[in-house]
């Protein structure tokens, strides 16, 4: 197809030709010192024709003579600059195949190729990134030493590329996940602050921040973090109602004194206080402090709702009440008589109800609960041993020897299993 469109072209040109030249009867002629040239107009813009296009291949010649020589610098740059980055994917492919000692030695073969090529040295970016499989593939093989090394070496370098400024950021979280398996958590968190605010709040930052926080004995900045993540959808929703009640469990247990408990406890999140699992742990923690009354203000709106608490949050409010029933208000009797019914079904909030009874005297309805916790072997032995213990000292009070002995028999074979 393409021989016969430049047949038909031709054969167009010729047409042409024969058509516009075939009645020139031009002549050009060319006078030079002593002799006289006459020549048809057609033969001299053939020639015309000819020469310009001889003084071009002339022109194009001579130039690409002249320029073989960086053309050839330019070809040797071209292959360097392949090799490098040959080195630099076989490095890459290396280390995420877990071959982390051949992975270390593509990288630095690659900054070797572009140190030897002076042409390929500008590209920062080229040489931060093999400094930084370097240092992540030293980081497996548990070489220290030279794994700091060539992340101080791609932080400089990072330095100097375009922004955004993506490898310096690398450079920072990978050192920051290094410092936290070192278990190392200053540096972590260092490292982590000297992050753009931007790059802070993403999902891998605050990964890194939430252990390193947790590693460094901070609770109350791993709680904050991991709202921050549970926010992002970083976690699943179990996952983070989990670690987030757990985080609250933490800070509030590193609390030394009540003042501090306080600010612990105003310092969470709403959620995390109406969360029975959590306010249950801050009560038991203030009632070992010495302040039962606040702990009971802390559970009174939660044990109003215990009827449609699950069985886990029911046993921990109970737990939590049975640790501050010393000095129970009058007003708590309503609420305790408006579970009494279900606690016997329930053995932990029959304890938790039989302690606060008698706490108030009501020794009648104390027993029944009691006994009732006491022999349920659902419960606990270190509870039941606190069952019977309350049930002795009631048979004490009321001077009946004998039935308080028994029950502390009972008590003492309760505490052994």
């Amino acid at each position: 197809m393409r021989t016969i469109v430049w047949m038909l072209v031709l054969a167009v040109v010729a047409v042409v030709a024969a058509t516009a030249l075939g009645s020139n009867d031009g002549v050009v002629t060319i006078y030079w010192l002593n002799w006289r040239t006459d020549l048809s107009l057609n033969l001299f813009l053939l020639s015309m024709v000819v020469i310009c296009l001889a003084v071009y291949s002339l022109i194009r010649g001579l130039d690409g003579l002249l320029g073989l020589p960086e053309r050839a610098r330019l070809w040797r740059t071209t292959q360097r600059d392949r090799a490098a980055q040959s080195a630099l994917r076989e490095a890459l492919a290396l280390y995420l195949a877990g071959r982390f000692t051949r992975a270390h030695k593509a990288a630095q073969r690659a900054v070797a190729i572009q140190a030897d090529t002076p042409d390929l040295q500008p590209d920062a970016e080229f040489t931060a990134l093999a400094h930084l499989l370097s240092a992540g593939s030293l980081h497996r093989l548990q070489d220290r030493s030279r794994r700091d090394e060539h992340l101080q070496r791609a932080l400089d370098i990072g330095r100097l590329t375009r922004k955004p400024r993506a490898t310096e950021e690398g450079a920072r979280l990978l050192a920051a996940e290094c410092a936290i398996d070192d278990h190392d958590a200053p540096r972590a968190l260092k490292d982590l602050a000297e992050l753009p605010p931007g790059v802070a709040r993403r999902t891998q930052a605050l990964r890194l921040k939430l252990n390193a926080a947790r590693l460094a004995h901070q609770p109350m900045e791993a709680l904050r973090t991991a709202r921050l993540l549970a926010k992002h959808q970083g976690f699943t929703p179990v996952a983070a109602q989990g670690l987030l009640r757990t985080l609250a469990c933490e800070a509030l247990a590193t609390s030394r004194d009540t003042d501090q408990l306080r600010l612990q406890w105003a310092q969470l999140d709403a959620h995390d206080r109406t969360d029975p699992l959590v306010a249950s742990r801050a009560a038991i923690r203030m009632a070992e402090l010495g302040a039962p009354d606040e702990a009971r203000r802390w559970l009174a709106p939660l044990w109003d709702n215990i009827g449609r608490c699950s069985a886990e949050a029911c046993d921990a409010l109970a737990l939590a009440l049975s640790h501050s029933v010393a000095g129970l208000e009058a007003e708590w009797l309503p609420r305790l008589d408006k579970v009494s019914t279900t606690a016997l079904r329930t053995p932990s909030l029959a304890l938790a109800v039989g302690l606060a009874l008698a706490e108030r005297q009501l020794w009648g309805k104390a027993r029944t609960l009691l006994l009732s916790a006491a022999n349920d072997v659902q419960l606990d032995g270190p509870r039941r041993r606190q069952a019977w213990v309350a049930l002795a000292r009631l048979a004490e009070q009321e001077q009946r020897t004998e039935e308080a002995a028994r029950y502390w028999r009972s008590a003492a074979v309760a505490g052994e299993r």
